[in-house]
């Protein structure tokens, strides 16, 4: 077989020298990686070996991980403004305890979530071929999907002066001649999604004059547009808020916490998981724009329906 073939159920069955109806067991509850063409399963070799390393146990492995300290919580991925206030809230709740934060970007908080340096990663990665976030990206850093919950879902754009005195009514007008951006870092979803939105429109972003200024936080770089050293940047919709400045609207998008499902129940990370109920939460989204938290603390996976599937033919 190739490396990146794609086997069918029975094949992975086969592969595994198991029963075909454990394989969507399997897919429900470790996290078998698995794509859906045309209605039916199907199975990446690469990444179906690479999971059976990782369901692998009592074989030494590279100690290349850091020791995560018992009163500490790691978490690393994307900016986020409303995440940003919710790790000052745990903190100020959490005196015994401290919860520190990697901005990395959301490609960089699964990088550490693999190699074991966090305990959970925010990540907000769209997968083109289904509108699902994050699973594909999951699965190829750490070669099986971990517990997903998410955090809220937020709005997505382009930041513009205020007043639009350039007249930017759509992504196809970056393309004009003298419009001037900033932008955020490659890894991070903002940059994946801005970047698809230029391929969409047949922009090359090269062309664009500051498409290689970038900005590590969503805030730095409204405060370029801010400040006139920019005429427009990919944004959230709550800078936008905070700087009274305009926004052209792109998307909602899903933005989650993964952690890995071993230490899904340490203290620190069930302590920040709980405070995503609680109205000093929701009383810290309120106060900012471009927010939805009809979602936020949901288990997106595993999942009721993921069970559901076990059953279906191949």
């Amino acid at each position: 077989m190739q490396q990146d073939q794609l086997m069918t159920t029975r094949e992975v069955a086969r592969y595994l020298n198991i029963n075909e109806k454990m394989v969507y067991t399997l897919i429900a509850e470790k996290g078998l990686p698995a794509t859906k063409v045309t209605g039916k399963w199907r199975f990446p070799r690469h990444l179906v070996d690479r999971w059976l390393d990782h369901q692998t146990i009592n074989y030494p492995r590279p100690r290349i991980t850091a020791d995560l300290r018992h009163d500490l919580t790691v978490l690393c991925g994307s900016n986020d403004i409303l995440l940003e206030r919710t790790i000052s809230l745990f903190n100020r709740r959490n005196p015994d305890h401290v919860l520190v934060f990697g901005n990395l970007g959301s490609m960089g908080g699964l990088r550490c979530l693999g190699r074991n340096l966090c305990h959970m990663a925010a990540s907000h990665l769209l997968q083109e071929e289904d509108g699902e976030y994050n699973f594909s990206f999951a699965l190829q850093e750490l070669g099986q999907l971990p517990a997903v919950v998410n955090f809220c879902r937020r709005e997505q754009g382009i930041l513009l002066a205020r007043g639009n005195p350039v007249g930017i009514t759509s992504v196809r007008d970056l393309g004009r001649s003298g419009i001037r951006i900033v932008n955020r870092p490659v890894g991070t979803g903002t940059r994946l999604l801005f970047d698809r939105e230029l391929l969409r429109a047949g922009i090359s972003g090269e062309a664009i004059t500051g498409y290689d200024r970038e900005f590590a936080r969503h805030l730095d770089a409204g405060l370029e547009v801010l400040a006139g050293r920019a005429d427009a940047a990919p944004c959230i919709r709550a800078v936008a808020g905070l700087l009274d400045l305009d926004f052209l609207p792109l998307c909602w998008e899903r933005f989650d916490l993964l952690v890995r499902r071993e230490i899904f129940f340490e203290q620190g990370v069930q302590r920040f998981l709980g405070l995503l109920h609680e109205p000093a939460f929701h009383a810290l989204a309120a106060e900012l724009a471009g927010y939805d938290l009809s979602l936020s603390s949901r288990m997106v996976f595993p999942r009721e329906d993921m069970q559901n599937q076990r059953t279906e033919n191949p």
